[in-house]
C-alpha cells in the first residue's frame, strides 16, 4: 500500500488481561476514503482492539501508524486530536443533557469562562444537513428515539473532525429505512477522504457497505480480503469456524395448548407520557413462540415492561398462569426476562458473574441462610451455570464489565431461564450477538418452547421474527395491525404492515 494512502496501520497489537490473551499480534490496515469491515465472534478482541486505537487500553506490544507516521495514543483525548472519532456499540450519552450539550461536552470554550453555544448550535445543525442525520439540538437525549441517538453519538464524532471513524455495531438499534440513510452519510464520508471502520455482526451490511473485510478470531486475524470477493457463507465460516444458517428449524407441534399470557385491552403510556399501547389485547399459549415485529419505538419495549410488572399500566387486565400482574413479577418460575438492552436493565455491571447469576434469588436457600449468604453454594452455581451455558470469563468473581457482550447476555438468558419459567419474554435478545451467538439464542428459545414454556419474542429483526416464530404479530404505535402464520409469513406483508397497513386492508387491496 502507498504510505500516502494509508491513514491507519495497525501492527502486531497483543493485549492480555489476567487469564485472557484478548489480542495476540492482531494486524490490520485502512487506506484513506475505505470502509474497512471488521468482524469476529463475540469475544474474539474486536472491542479491545479499537478500546486500543481509542486510546481506553494500552497494548503489551505492537505499534499504531496515522497517515503513515507511527503514534503513542495513551488517551482519548490523544485519539481525537489525531483524528480518531469511536461511536461505541452502547451509547456515552449524557440522558439529561440536550443533544448540543452532550455534543459540546468536553470542548473547552472558545473565550472562557463564558459559553457562547450559538456557533456550536449553527455547526451541529449544519453537520446535520449536510449528512442528513436530523436531530433536535434542545431535546433532552432521554426523550430521544433510540435511533436519533445513534445518530447524535456520530455527529459527537463529526463535530470533533475525526478523518477516521470507528462505527462499533452502529446499526443494532436502527430501522431498515435509518439504516439506509447512515449507509449514505458513510459514502459521502468517504467521498470526503475520510475512514471508516465498520464493525457488524449483519453479514449482509457488510457486503453492502465496505470495499474490504478483516476477520479476527479467537485473537488473531483470520484474513482481509476485498468484499467483493467474498460471500455471507464464506464470511460467515472465517468468523465462528463453522457453517452457521439462520434457517427455520423443525419443531414439534402441540395439539393441546394452554394461554399462558392473556392480555385484554391494555393501555399504557411512556417515559413521555405518550400512550404507547392502545386497547392492546394478545395472548401467548404453552408449546409457542409469538414473534413481535415492528419498528423500534412502537411499544415494544412497554409491551414487555407491562407484562412483568415494570411499568404500570393505565387500564386493562395482564394474566399469566391465572395471576393477575399488578406488581414487579419476580418469581422466576413464572416469567424469565431478557431485557433489550444487557448494560443497563439487564445487570449489575460492577457486581461479579457469579452475583449476576443469583440476583433473583439470592435472598432464598441455599443462597442464603439466616440472613447470610452462603458463597459456597453461590460460587458452586456460578461454575456450574458457567459450563452450562458455555459463559466465557476468567472466572466467576470476575465483574460483569469485562466480560463480551455475547457473554454479557449468557449470563443473563441462563439466569432468567435457569427455573424454567412458564412464560419467557425475550426483547431484543440477540441484539450486537454474532452469528454463532445468535444461533446459539434462539437454539435455546425454541428448547424452551419445545419443553411447553410460552415464549414471547421482540425483535426488529424480519427474518429471525420469521425463522424463530409459530405466530407473528405486528406492532405499530401500540397496536397490531395484524396476525400471521410464522411458515406462512410473507416479507412483503408483514413490512406493509410494519409502516402501518392492517391486515385486513392489505388483503381488501389484493381481491
Amino acid at each position: 500500500m502507498d504510505k500516502n494512502d494509508e491513514a491507519l496501520r495497525m501492527e502486531g497489537i497483543t493485549k492480555s488481561f489476567p487469564g485472557v490473551l484478548a489480542n495476540d499480534r492482531i494486524s490490520l490496515n485502512c487506506r484513506k476514503g475505505e470502509v474497512l469491515g471488521l468482524l469476529g465472534e463475540n469475544g474474539a478482541g474486536k472491542t479491545t482492539l479499537m478500546n486500543i486505537l481509542y486510546g481506553l487500553h494500552k497494548p503489551d506490544a505492537g505499534a499504531i501508524f496515522i497517515n503513515g507516521e507511527q503514534v503513542t495514543i495513551d488517551s482519548p483525548a490523544k485519539a481525537i486530536q489525531l483524528g480518531i472519532g469511536m461511536v461505541h456499540q452502547h451509547f456515552k450519552l449524557v440522558e439529561a443533557l440536550t443533544a448540543l450539550e452532550n455534543v459540546i461536552l468536553g470542548i473547552p470554550p472558545e473565550k472562557p469562562p463564558v459559553l457562547d453555544i450559538k456557533p456550536a448550535r449553527e455547526r451541529l445543525l449544519k453537520l446535520c444537513e449536510e449528512y442528513q442525520l436530523h436531530v433536535d439540538p434542545d431535546i433532552e437525549v432521554w426523550r430521544m428515539p433510540v435511533g436519533k441517538r445513534q445518530w447524535l453519538e456520530i455527529l459527537k464524532v463529526l463535530y470533533r473532525d475525526a478523518q477516521i471513524l470507528v462505527l462499533d455495531e452502529p446499526t443494532a438499534v436502527l430501522t431498515p429505512s435509518e439504516s439506509e440513510q447512515l449507509f449514505k452519510a458513510i459514502r459521502k464520508l468517504t467521498k470526503e477522504g475520510r475512514s471508516v471502520i465498520f464493525i457488524s455482526h449483519k453479514l449482509s451490511e457488510v457486503l453492502e457497505i465496505t470495499d474490504r473485510v478483516t476477520v479476527i478470531r479467537d485473537g488473531r486475524t483470520v484474513g482481509t480480503m476485498a468484499t467483493k470477493d467474498v460471500t455471507a457463507v464464506e464470511l460467515g465460516h472465517l468468523m465462528v469456524g463453522r457453517d452457521v444458517i439462520l434457517d427455520r428449524k423443525p419443531r414439534p407441534y402441540f395439539s393441546e395448548k394452554k394461554p399462558v399470557l392473556i392480555m385484554e385491552n391494555v393501555n399504557a403510556k411512556d417515559d413521555r407520557g405518550i400512550l404507547a399501547l392502545k386497547d392492546f389485547s394478545l395472548t401467548v399459549n404453552s408449546g409457542e413462540i409469538v414473534g413481535v415485529a415492528g419498528v423500534d419505538g412502537n411499544g415494544q419495549r412497554e409491551l414487555a415492561e407491562c407484562i412483568t410488572g415494570l411499568r404500570d399500566r393505565i387500564s386493562g387486565i395482564i394474566q399469566i398462569n391465572d395471576v393477575v400482574v399488578d406488581h414487579v413479577m419476580a418469581d422466576p418460575s413464572i416469567v424469565g426476562y431478557i431485557p433489550e438492552d444487557r448494560q443497563k436493565t439487564g445487570l449489575f455491571l460492577d457486581f461479579t458473574v457469579a452475583e449476576n447469576l443469583i440476583i433473583k434469588e439470592y435472598s432464598k436457600p441455599p443462597f442464603m441462610n439466616h440472613k447470610v449468604l452462603q458463597w459456597e453454594e453461590i460460587l458452586e452455581h456460578a461454575k456450574k451455570m458457567v459450563k452450562e451455558y458455555d459463559i466465557k470469563t476468567y472466572s466467576v468473581n470476575s465483574k460483569a464489565r469485562t466480560l463480551s457482550g455475547g457473554n454479557q447476555q449468557k449470563i443473563v438468558v441462563s439466569r432468567e431461564l435457569n427455573e424454567k419459567p412458564a412464560l419467557v419474554i425475550a426483547s431484543q435478545a440477540t441484539r450486537g450477538l454474532d452469528l454463532g451467538a445468535v444461533d446459539g439464542v434462539h437454539e435455546t428459545l425454541l428448547r424452551e418452547r419445545n419443553r411447553g414454556a410460552a415464549v414471547l419474542f421482540i425483535s426488529t429483526e424480519l427474518q429471525e421474527v420469521m425463522s424463530l416464530s409459530d405466530r407473528i404479530i405486528v406492532m405499530f404505535k401500540g397496536q397490531i395491525m395484524g396476525e400471521v402464520n410464522g411458515e406462512d409469513a410473507k416479507v412483503v406483508e408483514i413490512g406493509e404492515m410494519m409502516l402501518g397497513q392492517t391486515l385486513e386492508d392489505l388483503h381488501e387491496q389484493n381481491r
